[in-house]
């Protein structure tokens, strides 16, 4: 991933969120940082036609998007084979989802607080550099 990174330029985000305000923070705050957010989706069926559309490096993605399930679209992209990494984002302590994150496919969590480029970048350069292999989670090693 790094290195498509570097090839091609900036990191591209697709960021999905039910909340507005906070997608147009995160919007602002990551490209800022040098992250380019192509898009911004609010619920599952946005967000997977999105990720076709825009083919991103990684979509982060809120666990709780209203009645929908983040987790459930982390399996639903991966089931789909998008090759753009996911990153969980929530409120929400990750010692209390630590199980949830451990087993989906996404490569890691960034609470939304401590949302910023060198989280996601940290989380994008934990594996070994393979491509198409999983990245380690930063609550420890996936559980799948």
């Amino acid at each position: 991933m790094e290195d498509m990174v570097l090839q091609f330029g900036r990191l591209r985000c697709l960021i999905v969120d039910d909340s507005p305000r906070f997608s147009d923070t995160a919007r602002r705050l990551l490209e800022r940082q040098g992250i380019t957010v192509v898009g911004i989706a609010s619920n599952t069926a946005d967000a997977v036609r999105s990720a076709a559309e825009l083919q991103p490096d990684v979509i982060l993605v809120d666990v709780e998007l209203g009645a929908e399930s983040g987790f459930e679209l982390a399996e639903r992209l991966d089931e789909d084979a998008f090759p753009a990494a996911v990153i969980l984002i929530s409120t929400h302590a990750e010692q209390d989802l630590a199980d949830l994150i451990a087993g989906s496919p996404a490569v890691g969590f960034v609470s939304k607080s401590e949302l910023s480029s060198e989280a996601i970048r940290d989380l994008l350069g934990a594996g070994d550099g393979t491509e198409g292999e999983p990245v380690a989670s930063v609550s420890g090693p996936r559980g799948r």
